[in-house]
Formats: C-alpha cells, structure tokens, sequence
C-alpha cells in the first residue's frame, strides 16, 4: 500500500495554495533542492569535467530512464531520457516512417496535443515524399486504422478533457493493419497505471516536469521495444546517439540499442532534481494511486455539478475512461480560473473554453478537494470572475 501520508510530506507546497495544475507542472519535491545543490557544489563544483565519469553524469539517461520504465511497464533498458517531448515525438515518428516505406499515412486524432502535430507537418515538409497527416476524431480511430496508414501517433489522456484512448486495443488494431504505434504518455506517466510492453507499443513518448514532477523544462523520455532497438533508425543523429562518442569519428554510427535514441548533451542539473523526485515513486504502487485518483476526481464532480450547472462537463462520464484530471466547459473559463488563483485555488484554463483540474494523490487530499469545490462554487455563483483583471491574458495560459 501507498502511504500518501509520507508522499505528501516530500513535497514543498506554499501555505494556503490548493494545487490543482500537477498535471500541468508538478511541485518541488522537497530532496529535490538538496539534490540539486550537491550536483552543483560537490559535482560541478570539486569535480569540474571530471565528474562525467567520477559522477556517472553520462549513465544518468539510462539510469533515470530505467527507473521510468518501471512506471510506464517498459522494459528495462529500453527507455533513455534527454532532450524535449518534441524532440522524442520527432525521433519516434521518423523511426516508425522508416520501418513502413511503402505506407504514407501518419494517423492521429483532432485530442491529440497540437505539438505532435506540429512535429508530424515538420517531418512531412522534410521528407517531402507524399506523406499525409490525417487527423480524425477520438472516436473515429479506430475505424481509420487502415491498411494505408503506417503509423499511429496518439496521446493515451487527452491534454484537454483527459479522456483516455485504450492503448492495447489500439495498439493491437493498428498492427493488425500492419501500421506502427506511437504513444505519448505525457498525461500518463505517473498519472495512472501504463504497461507499454503488455500494450505492444512499438515506440512511446513523455515529459518529466507534469505528474513525475522533475520541475519546469525537465528532460523527456523515449521507449523503443525491444524488437525494434537495433534497427530503429535515428533520424537525429546527435553526438550521443553515436556508438562511440569519443573516437570522434567524421560520419555517423548509431549506437547499441536505445543509446541511438541520445541527441545532445544530458541536462545534469535538472537530472539531479528528477531523480529526487523519482526516489519519491519508489514507495508508490501504481494501482492504488489510481484508485485514489478516482476518488478525489469523483468527489470533485460530485461536490461540484449540482452548484453550478453552469458549468459542462467536457471529461468521460466514466472514471475508467479519463486520465487524472477533470475538465469542465464555460465559455468565460480563462476568468473564472484567474478568480481561482486569486483565492488559492490553482487549476489552469485550456483554449477555447475549458477549465482544467489535475488529482494527484500524491499530495492532494479530501479536504483540499472539498475547499476546491467550495472555492469554484462561490466564484460561480457569485460571477466573482466577471471583473476586468481576471479577463487579461497572460502569457501562459
């Protein structure tokens, strides 16, 4: 069992502040200053370069990705951390291409984080060979996997209304249609139980910095299965990538297994804060955290629909069908979260009209959850959101 007692006490949250946004950027792990310090003035600081062997600073993306798999049911070994979600995204879909030359349909859904997408009309402008992005509904793709496509490239939870795709169905459609899956984990990952190799991904994707809670900008991670390792191919072919780095070799040999999947230089410092809040995870059983997800998320509906009809529902009715995180609709939902954040009460607002709401058992409660619900009655019943400071948008929405 997990003792969401001692998770709580690991992290650093500001008096008063009720956080909601996890899912968006997780909080300070409490270790994560300590760590941090001693990268710098023990490592840095009295190793100088030195501490690339002295410290292990070059094993760290192996080692931190080891310790992900186990969170996202990977194998050990085939997950390596380093560089952006965008980067991995890019890398996965390049490789996957490269294995279906014959095919050239990337299929993803109009859920899927615009910032796949984004990486997906990139590569196809570079390939420039006939590739197409089609993007479809939800709940249409399913039906779209066909023998057209050779890759899918999907977002298991919905940034948006956290509604949750069935990965080993998916999965399991796509390769019957001879087609290669991605999957981003971004909105899972430390979220709710992931089993990529039980699923039979090909390749899968995600961020550090929202439910694992490595801190803003912290590094991404990339799985290759273990089929695929030796021959996926690099379409990124960074110094690290290389099988021997410090030969320093004037063409390019991809390194062994997902070593090919390095780019650039590990991010040290940010490492050190994400393996501290790793250690964190070490006592955290998957299952029981997303039954206490469920919980608190359930609790919140309940406490929060019959107040304030105003508000639509954009999350799956269904539990099991949602992520960790509930979303309600209104069309002056930038304000309301502005009048939230007022009052201590941190959610965060997704364009056009959604207002976004992380549980994350780890350190959120019943109480904080019933204060939360309280909190967004109020401001709707009251239309305390409708004042002009609230409506002015700041750069991060």
């Amino acid at each position: 069992m997990t003792n969401f007692t001692a998770t709580r006490a690991a992290f650093h949250m500001p008096e008063g502040v009720i956080y909601l946004d996890g899912n968006s950027l997780g909080p300070l792990p409490v270790a994560a200053e300590a760590a941090m310090a001693r990268a710098m003035r023990d490592e840095w600081g009295e190793m100088l370069i030195t501490g690339w062997n002295r410290a292990g600073w070059m094993a760290q993306p192996r080692d931190l990705g080891d310790r992900i798999a186990r969170l996202i049911g990977a194998e050990a070994g085939h997950v390596v951390l380093g560089d952006t979600l965008s980067i991995k995204v890019y890398q996965a879909l390049a490789a996957a291409l490269h294995m279906r030359p014959d095919r050239r349909v990337i299929l993803s859904d109009s859920g899927n984080f615009p910032s796949d997408l984004y990486m997906a009309e990139g590569l196809v402008r570079a390939l420039d060979k006939g590739h197409e992005l089609r993007v479809v509904t939800p709940e249409e793709v399913a039906g779209a996997i066909t023998e057209e496509v050779a890759v899918t490239l999907l977002t298991e939870v919905d940034y948006r209304t956290g509604r949750l795709h069935d990965m080993t169905a998916l999965t399991t459609r796509a390769h019957a249609a001879g087609a290669v899956a991605i999957w981003d984990l971004a909105h899972s990952a430390g979220a709710l139980p992931v089993d990529v190799a039980g699923a039979g991904a090909d390749f899968a994707v995600g961020c550090t910095y929202k439910y694992l809670n490595g801190g803003p900008g912290a590094p991404a991670f990339i799985y290759v299965a273990p089929r695929h390792a030796e021959a996926a191919f690099p379409a990124l072919s960074g110094w690290l990538g290389h099988d021997a780095p410090f030969a320093f070799e004037p063409a390019y040999r991809a390194g062994a297994g997902i070593e090919r999947m390095r780019v650039g230089t590990p991010p040290v410092l940010a490492m050190a804060a994400l393996g501290a809040a790793l250690d964190i995870w070490e006592g955290v059983d998957m299952p029981t955290l997303r039954a206490r997800s469920i919980e608190l998320s359930e609790m919140f509906i309940a406490e929060v629909e019959p107040a304030c009809p105003m508000l639509r529902l954009a999350s799956p009715r269904d539990p099991a069908k949602r992520g960790s995180q509930v979303s309600f609709r209104f069309d002056e939902g930038y304000a309301v979260i502005q009048a939230l954040i007022a009052r201590g009460v941190i959610g965060d607002f997704r364009a056009p009209d959604i207002l976004r709401f992380g549980f994350t058992p780890l350190y959120l409660g019943t109480n904080e959850v019933r204060a939360a619900a309280r909190h967004l009655t109020e401001v709707m019943a009251g239309r305390l959101w409708d004042r002009p400071e609230y409506r002015t948008r700041a750069a991060v929405t």
